[in-house]
């Protein structure tokens, strides 16, 4: 595998990487040993890089990535979680506070069964007052990083102009990296637009759900799906030709979002150690350039359609 360095840091990550909203049985239900068996799967088949929040399960999804990351040595893995967007008792809650970001960071240190995060990212900015973000909530992990309990800080949202203003507002090198998603994937590339700019600033870039949270497989996108009704249908219409090729729509959407090497690695969630080993290899096949110009083509009436987080 060759690995990507994300920006001006020094980490050198696997370019498919583990996101751990699944291990907090955000989208399915979960076993936990089989979500503990998944990472451990990642990990041992070369992928460095895992990333997680407080808010995956509200706080499920990083009790259960501590448990697994008790059986792994520190130095095999770079570790990404979050502060800022929460949960309780069912009901999301956000605070970009300073004092509650740095609490954050030591619950989740605690929770996770490590003693410094490698990445803490802002999560999901559009939620909050970008001038807060600013002035108070990066700051106040700056002051972390500076006393070692963190290695480097970014940001995530869905909304990409939101980065830019972040960036261009605070100081040089704040900002190291930048986490977005469904804005690299067969259906929306509208991230490639923001990458000279990324260059420009050292800031890493990190691609999150490769399959447009669900839109992008055989079983299609879940109910509560936000994206409009017509680009379900298309991006139903292009599993269903991708099928009728004896290929399958999910791994053409993992070879897509891992073939910009400008990326430096794409995020994809599971609980299943099969689903990992296949992903993995999946990127490691080249990519059936027929068959995604026939999926572009299909894509094309609602290509870059995008929607609002929730």
């Amino acid at each position: 595998m060759k690995y990507r360095k994300l920006g001006n840091t020094q980490m050198m990550i696997s370019p498919l990487s583990f996101g751990a909203s699944s291990l907090g049985g955000v989208f399915h239900s979960l076993r936990e040993e089989e979500g503990i068996e998944a990472v451990h799967t990642a990990v041992n088949n070369g992928i460095n890089f895992i990333d997680v929040s407080p808010y995956y399960g509200h706080l499920k999804a990083e009790h259960v990535l501590g448990e697994a990351l008790k059986g792994i040595d520190r130095d095999r893995y770079y570790l990404s979680t979050k502060v800022g967007r929460y949960g309780k008792d069912g009901i999301n809650l956000w605070d970009y506070s300073a004092e509650k970001s740095i609490e954050s960071v030591f619950e989740s240190m605690e929770r996770l069964n490590v003693d410094y995060i490698d990445l803490i990212n802002v999560h999901d900015i559009e939620f909050a007052d970008l001038d807060k973000i600013c002035e108070e909530t990066l700051p106040a992990l700056v002051e972390l990083k500076n006393k070692g309990l963190v290695k480097h800080v970014g940001i995530t949202n869905l909304t990409l102009r939101h980065f830019v203003y972040v960036i261009d507002n605070v100081p040089p090198g704040t900002v190291e990296s930048i986490l977005s998603f469904c804005h690299y994937t067969l259906n929306d590339d509208s991230l490639a637009d923001y990458l000279d700019y990324f260059e420009s600033h050292g800031v890493g870039v990190i691609n999150a759900s490769p399959f447009s949270m669900g839109l992008l497989t055989e079983r299609g996108a879940p109910e509560w799906h936000p994206a409009p009704n017509q680009l379900k249908k298309l991006t139903s219409k292009a599993a269903n030709h991708c099928k009728s090729k004896g290929e399958s729509i999910e791994k053409l959407a993992i070879q897509y979002s891992v073939s910009n090497e400008r990326i430096a690695t794409t995020l994809f969630s599971t609980t299943r150690a099969s689903s990992v080993i296949e992903n993995l290899k999946w990127a490691s096949e080249p990519i059936n350039e027929e068959l995604l110009m026939e999926v572009k083509e299909i894509l094309k009436p609602r290509f870059r359609d995008t929607w609002l987080n929730s």
